[in-house]
Formats: C-alpha cells, sequence, structure tokens
C-alpha cells in the first residue's frame, strides 16, 4: 500500500499539470468552432450544386443541405469517391435526391460536361456552392495549361458559374456562395506572372487564388444587380479536413505525432466548419444581400486588395479570355 501511496505522490503533479492543460485545450477547441447556422430552414423542392461535396466541408454542407430536403448535385473529380459519400448521405439523412457526378474543375471539357448533363436532368437552379478547391500543391498546371491554384480554385468556378447562369436567373431568387479564405488578407493578384510561370511558391499561389475568388464575387454580384441572383464570399475558417493533404510536411512523423494534436484544439470540425456556408447559402435574412464576405455567420471586413474594383475587373476580362467565354 505504501508503495502506492509513493507512487501517486510522484505522479500527481504530472497529471494535474496534464489534466489542467487538456481542459484549457479542449475549452479553447469549443471557442474555435466558431458561429453556428441555427435557423430552421425548409428547403424541399430547392435545387444546389456543390462542388467538392464528397469530403471536407463540402460534404457537411450536402449533408445539411439534404437533411433539409434539397436536391442536391455534388460536382466531385473522384467519381468512386463521390459515389461513396453520396451513398453515406442517402443513408444518414433519408433523402434519395442526392446525385453525384462527375466535375474535374481542372479539365474545362469535365465543367462544361458536368453542366450539359446537369441541364439535361433539372430545369432549375436555386443554390450553387463553389467549395473545392486544393491547397499548397506543388507546381502542376489545370489541362489548359493554367497553375493549378489558380485555375481550379478560380477558373474552374468562374467558368462553372458562367455556364449556370441562366439556370440561377430562371430560377430566381437564387445563390451563389464563394468559399475563400482568409488567406486573401496575404494574397496579391500577381498580374505580370498570374500563372506562376518565373517564379513558383505554394503559399503565394494559393492566396492569389483565394484573393481572385472574392474579386470574382464581387464583380458577379455587381453584373447580377436587379436578376434576384445574390453572389456572396465567405471564410468557412481552419478546419480539420484533408484539405492540407498535398502538404508534405504534415505527412511527416512529426507533425502526426506533435503538431496535430498541438492543432486540434485550434481548428473546428468539419461540421461547424460549413457553418458559414450554410449561414450565406440559407439564411431567409440574406435573401437580397449580394456581394458581401462572411466569417462565422456574420459579416467581416474584406483585405484592401479585395475592394480593388479595378483589379477586379481585369481579372474578369482576363478570366474570360481562359475560360474559352465568347465577348
Amino acid at each position: 500500500m505504501e508503495i502506492i501511496v509513493n507512487f501517486l505522490q510522484k505522479i500527481a503533479p504530472a497529471l494535474l499539470t496534464h489534466g489542467i492543460l487538456g481542459i484549457i485545450a479542449f475549452c479553447l477547441r469549443l471557442y474555435m468552432q466558431g458561429g453556428k447556422f441555427r435557423k430552421q430552414t425548409d428547403e424541399t423542392g430547392k435545387v444546389a450544386i456543390v462542388t467538392g461535396g464528397n469530403t471536407g466541408l463540402g460534404k457537411e454542407t450536402v449533408m445539411e443541405l439534404a437533411r433539409r430536403g434539397a436536391t442536391i448535385y455534388m460536382a466531385c473529380r473522384n467519381k468512386e469517391k463521390g459515389e461513396k459519400a453520396r451513398r453515406e448521405i442517402v443513408k444518414t439523412t433519408g433523402n434519395s435526391n442526392v446525385f453525384s457526378r462527375e466535375c474535374d474543375l481542372s479539365s474545362q471539357d469535365s465543367i462544361r460536361e458536368f453542366v450539359s448533363g446537369f441541364k439535361k436532368e433539372q430545369r432549375e437552379l436555386h443554390i450553387l456552392i463553389n467549395n473545392a478547391g486544393v491547397f499548397w500543391v506543388p507546381r502542376s498546371l489545370t489541362k489548359e495549361g493554367y497553375e493549378m491554384h489558380l485555375g481550379v480554385n478560380h477558373i474552374g468556378h468562374f467558368l462553372l458559374t458562367h455556364l449556370l447562369l441562366d439556370v440561377l436567373k430562371r430560377s430566381a431568387p437564387s445563390r451563389v456562395v464563394v468559399v475563400s479564405s482568409k488567406a486573401h488578407e496575404r494574397g496579391q493578384i500577381q498580374s505580370e506572372d498570374i500563372n506562376s510561370n518565373r517564379s513558383y511558391d505554394e503559399g503565394v499561389a494559393y492566396c492569389q487564388s483565394k484573393l481572385a475568388n472574392i474579386l470574382f464575387a464581387r464583380e458577379l454580384a455587381i453584373r447580377l444587380e436587379g436578376t434576384g441572383v445574390t453572389v456572396n464570399a465567405l471564410n468557412p475558417g481552419i478546419a480539420d479536413t484533408e484539405i492540407a493533404r498535398n502538404v508534405i510536411f504534415f505527412q511527416t512523423k512529426f507533425a502526426q505525432t506533435i503538431l496535430r494534436p498541438l492543432l486540434w484544439s485550434l481548428m473546428k470540425t468539419p461540421r461547424n466548419g460549413a457553418q458559414t456556408t450554410l449561414y450565406a447559402a440559407l439564411d431567409p435574412d440574406l435573401e437580397t444581400v449580394s456581394g458581401q464576405y462572411f466569417s462565422d455567420c456574420k459579416p467581416a471586413p474584406l483585405a484592401p486588395a479585395a475592394l480593388d474594383d479595378q483589379m477586379g475587373q481585369w481579372l474578369w476580362a482576363k478570366t474570360e479570355k481562359w475560360a474559352g467565354i465568347p465577348l
């Protein structure tokens, strides 16, 4: 008995310290989960498209839309993964009106095929959520030769949205939701080397694409004024998803065993990361709100670069050419 008492006396300080740290980490994680979209809405009869709907924030977004009765098309790069996620969502929600369709945002042919197929099946589209994206990938090019972050995160969604505008207008009131990031604050449109041909940095390319998302959303909102189609951008926050799977450092033993547990308290769950997307897509109070930027289910300030209307117009004109859109 004495041995046990002595042992407990020795480890008690360590247990107390770890316990306190654990409580602090848990409380910090609760705080970092951010705002919640708590309004109950009935989306029966509404048709939605969510890009990247088979994983992470996109999957959680589809799951909640399905719970609320919407008909959802998951635009997924990987056909098999998309179908697997679709079956899971249907089983969980009981909503059979969830469809997975192949759509590779790094291929303009794939985007056009997706839209063509969608229009054959649906005459209306009430919610378009441009959610998919690549993050910190080694330099690579889309099928058309554009830097991958720019090509997928910006050009691909630009083309997809353009091709669906006629359906969105016909279905008004309707919404376009653009998932950007706080990383736009560190972004700059490299107008002299926007395709990163001269030099390449994963972080610079990613931040540029997220800034492009917001410039696109704001310019589109202006162009759609009076049509009944609103366009808003958002920051989902840092969520515990697979988005960093291409960052080699995060695959190391150190990152997985030491860093990941430390970051756990600072990251949102995928479900909480999807809350601002749901807020922008569904909140009745936002039916006529357009050209805004949200974070944690409320308006948030934009970096000065994101308010540069001249750059937004320049980027729009360039992207029309890159996406092969007739003038």
